[in-house]
């Protein structure tokens, strides 16, 4: 039988991330033989990925990687079964080493296809480490982004996103911090609502109605108060003649108060923004210019992207769960 020695076991531990008596036992078997060793780790791999086919995989890291000149980015989250594997240095440090080799693919099936370090694939480096860990361990988000400038901001490696903008400007780092920033929080499909297909905004606002009456119709069993139903959840619906009879509905209520006439002046244009406000939901939920900004909520993201000069051409984002 062939020696087996600590420098052995520590050398297989490097190349595979396998615990020290998983790899001294392969060691074992395989008669001293390095490359039949990580065989047989690959193998063991391989039916506790098999195992574990059905198991849940919500936990993990999510992780950035910028290129060098700031023009492309990729977002991914590496997928475990536990936050405490998720939380793991090893289990991250890894997520990094795959997100840097993921920018230079397309897709995730093109990267899993890909090779690792030149023995394994990246899909077969995953299967080893399901064995190695004992979890699930799988790519879930996979996003590439290429601009003029693109920034990343990642939340305690649970979402992460990209944004991309039109000109590399002195601030673009900052501004992209921000608006990636924005992205992780709130979320976004799309830039504008101006964006938006009629037909999708009223077969959302259609399918809100409706679970709002559901609702209303157990809170008026219950005795409770109802909630207001929604004419509109789009600024793309808020035509001249709405805003207009918006504007008629707030005199007709300042007069029944008994305000004063000459300060409706100074009461109207606040009412009026509640109203837009209250009446573009889908607007703040979807669309990214037309959020509040989070570090400022007096104002759209689009009106503190405006002070930079450029536009947002791009953005992404990967989340855990």
């Amino acid at each position: 039988m062939a020696t087996i020695t600590a420098a052995d076991v520590n050398k297989l531990r490097q190349t595979t991330g396998a615990g020290m008596m998983d790899c001294k036992k392969a060691l074992v078997e395989a008669e001293g033989d390095f490359d039949k060793a990580i065989q047989i780790l690959r193998e063991k791999g391989q039916k506790v990925a098999a195992n574990r086919s059905d198991r849940e995989s919500s936990e993990g890291a999510a992780v950035a990687f910028i290129n060098a000149d700031k023009t492309k980015g990729a977002v991914i989250t590496l997928n475990c079964e536990t936050d405490f594997v998720g939380k793991n240095e090893s289990f991250v440090s890894l997520a990094k080493q795959l997100v840097e080799k993921a920018i230079n693919f397309a897709s995730k099936e093109e990267f899993l296809a890909s090779s690792f370090d030149g023995n394994m694939t990246v899909a077969e480096k995953l299967i080893e480490q399901t064995g190695v860990i004992g979890e699930k361990i799988e790519i879930g988000g996979f996003e590439i982004l290429e601009g003029a400038f693109v920034g990343s901001y990642v939340h305690v490696n649970k979402i992460a996103a990209l944004t991309a903008i039109s000109s590399a400007i002195a601030d673009a780092e900052v501004l992209t911090k921000d608006i990636s920033m924005q992205v992780a929080s709130m979320g976004a499909d799309t830039l504008s609502y101006k964006d938006f297909d009629p037909a999708f905004v009223a077969s959302e606002l259609a399918a809100r109605i409706a679970i709002i009456e559901k609702e209303n119709e157990e809170a008026k069993r219950l005795g409770k108060t109802l909630k207001n139903v929604p004419k509109y959840i789009s600024f793309s619906q808020l035509t001249e003649e709405v805003l207009k009879q918006a504007e008629e509905d707030a005199k007709a209520e300042l007069k029944a108060e008994g305000k004063p006439e000459q300060i409706w002046d100074k009461i109207i244009p606040g009412k009026i923004q509640r109203f837009i406000s209250d009446n573009t939901t889908l607007d703040q939920e979807k669309a990214l210019l037309d959020q509040n900004f989070i570090k400022d909520d007096s104002k759209k993201v689009g009106d503190y992207v405006k002070g930079f000069n450029v536009e947002i051409t791009g953005f992404k984002r990967v989340t855990l769960g």
